[in-house]
């Protein structure tokens, strides 16, 4: 398994399995929240305020969105007590469902509108659809790996997300029949910008997506009448993008 998640922030993540590890294994571990606390509601609101606002997420649509997706549902359950750490946890298939508070500040960045038609790329567990799906009109995503593509699909319906359609194929493509879309969201590492993904954006849509081998950029695009604009926001450690023909192991 790789020792990073499909997002992590750089300065965060070379610490991160490991101190869930020793919390995992460790008999003090707890929250010191409720247990009839079943939906874990008090648990997802200390994570907006500890981990998410204090990374200077402002935007009040996505602090509500991360209040509402019960994060615990996208992890696997021998994972569930971790699932409100800010940190990234193995979903299988060398795959992780990234640390919240990235998946907070590529959102915010990202500045869906109700009326938009968003593209990810790299559904991994359903957890950043979910998030989409909350401030979107249409949300459509894209995974190569099959296994993961059915189980976020059956845990998005179960949660009630109607707005999301997950398809499984190689991301590097997009959607092309579903395009143009208003922002794209890639949450795995690209060499490159793929250039369907450019293509498949609607003038004023906007992209993200993290660009690099081991460490990586993320970037964002906006597309205008003249062209693309971009600017880097930070540095990230995301898994690489799989694309057709790759082996997962």
């Amino acid at each position: 398994m790789k020792p990073f998640s499909r997002g992590s922030i750089v300065s965060a993540c070379p610490w991160v399995l490991l101190i869930a590890m020793l919390m995992w294994t460790s008999p003090c571990y707890g929250s010191g929240l409720p247990t009839s606390d079943k939906d874990r509601d008090a648990e997802r609101n200390l994570m907006v305020e500890d981990q998410i606002v204090r990374l200077g997420v402002r935007d009040p649509g996505v602090l509500n969105a991360m209040r509402r997706v019960p994060r615990h549902r996208f992890v696997p359950p021998e994972y569930s007590a971790l699932a409100y750490m800010d940190g990234p946890l193995p979903i299988g298939h060398h795959q992780t469902i990234s640390q919240a508070s990235l998946v907070a500040m590529m959102t915010e960045a990202l500045a869906v509108k109700k009326t938009d038609k968003v593209l990810e790329v790299g559904t991994g567990s359903g957890y950043q659809a979910a998030i989409l799906a909350e401030l979107a009109d249409k949300v459509r995503s894209v995974e190569i790996v099959e296994p993961l593509a059915r189980h976020a699909e059956h845990t998005l319906m179960e949660l009630g997300y109607r707005n999301v359609r997950v398809r499984v194929g190689d991301g590097y493509q997009g959607w092309p029949e579903e395009a143009p879309f208003d922002a794209i969201i890639v949450t795995a590492a690209a060499k490159h910008v793929p250039p369907p993904l450019l293509k498949q954006l609607a003038i004023g849509g906007r992209l993200i997506i993290p660009v690099g081998r081991f460490f990586q950029r993320l970037e964002l695009y906006h597309r205008t009448p003249a062209g693309y604009e971009h600017k880097t926001l930070t540095l990230v450690r995301f898994v690489p993008l799989i694309r057709q023909g790759d082996h997962e192991d």
